[in-house]
């Protein structure tokens, strides 16, 4: 019997009963939806994001955030703790952690697949142990080797993003002769690193690392050669959402369109990205870009002309 029930002949209890939610099971990354690209949520637990700076920087609110992406569709929720637009400054492995960790642990116990975006093996450790099952790591070529024994030791899935630099110097190493081809070579070199290590194949995503090291020009161009990743023989990650480019493009009078503007722009890069068979994206809104990958999973089921 409920300990908080009434006894038995003394009458009804005087208040009613809690209701006790239980944790829902663990969400695994093997029962992700297949047939349409998957849809990750941005939450930044940072004070500073280019995008959303200061709106989930406490433990509650970022939870509260991550709930509604996760009840309004998203397949993995991806949980950041450090900004990474140009210029911003690091923060200690330990400050990450103290942002994410709360966060990581209330979205699992609701039933979330969450994903853990960080540079440092440590807090990727650290997320891991809390819940989380993916790594999403845009560090690029200064991958820490610490983070490529982690994956091989864990067998997680693991985000490879290209990116040069660092957040103070990425912006001016932005030089390539075709940027397609060297993307995916410099990939494939921190791709050889994550085999050595011990990490598999099936374990790695790539990601382009759209806005990282690139300026306009370059990320339409990496866009528009997509396919050009798929000689790499793994998922692939899009994350254009909200970025600078986006607000060029949509400018008006000379003014770039501000970040929470660039969601329709974010949604249709989203439908082209979907459309040719990008295993998910990375976006702030959720809803706008879950329509947009069932419209190009609808579109690609139709039978060609021949």
């Amino acid at each position: 019997m409920d300990s908080l029930a009434a006894a038995p002949g003394t009458g009804p209890a005087t208040s009613p009963l809690p209701v006790l939610r239980k944790p829902r099971p663990a969400a695994r990354f093997e029962d992700l939806p297949t047939g349409r690209t998957l849809v990750m949520g941005i939450l930044n637990v940072t004070p500073d994001s280019f995008s959303d700076g200061g709106k989930h920087s406490t433990a509650d609110s970022a939870i509260a955030a991550g709930l509604r992406m996760f009840y309004a569709g998203a397949d993995i929720i991806d949980v950041g703790g450090e900004s990474t637009r140009p210029g911003a400054e690091d923060v200690s492995p330990e400050e990450e952690q103290r942002r994410v960790l709360p966060v990581i642990e209330a979205l699992v116990k609701a039933g979330a697949l969450v994903s853990i975006d960080t540079t440092h093996a440590s807090t990727a450790a650290a997320a891991l142990k809390a819940g989380a099952a993916i790594i999403n790591d845009i560090s690029g070529l200064s991958m820490e080797p610490e983070m490529a024994e982690l994956v091989a030791s864990a067998e997680v899935p693991y985000v490879l993003t290209h990116r040069r630099g660092d957040a103070r110097t990425m912006n001016s190493l932005a030089e390539y002769k075709d940027v397609a081809a060297e993307v995916v070579a410099e990939l494939a070199g921190v791709r050889d690193k994550l085999y050595a290590a011990g990490v598999s194949q099936e374990q790695i995503i790539v990601d382009p690392g759209l806005g990282f090291a690139k300026n306009d020009a370059q990320n339409w161009e990496l866009l528009q050669n997509l396919d050009q990743l798929d000689s790499l023989g793994h998922r692939i990650l899009v994350g254009a959402s909200r970025k600078r480019f986006l607000g060029t493009l949509l400018a008006v009078a000379g003014k770039s369109a501000a970040p929470e503007e660039r969601d329709a722009a974010t949604a249709a890069v989203t439908a082209i990205s979907a459309y040719r068979g990008a295993w998910a994206v990375r976006v702030h809104d959720v809803g706008f870009s879950l329509d947009a990958v069932k419209v190009a999973a609808r579109m690609a089921a139709l039978p060609k002309n021949q």
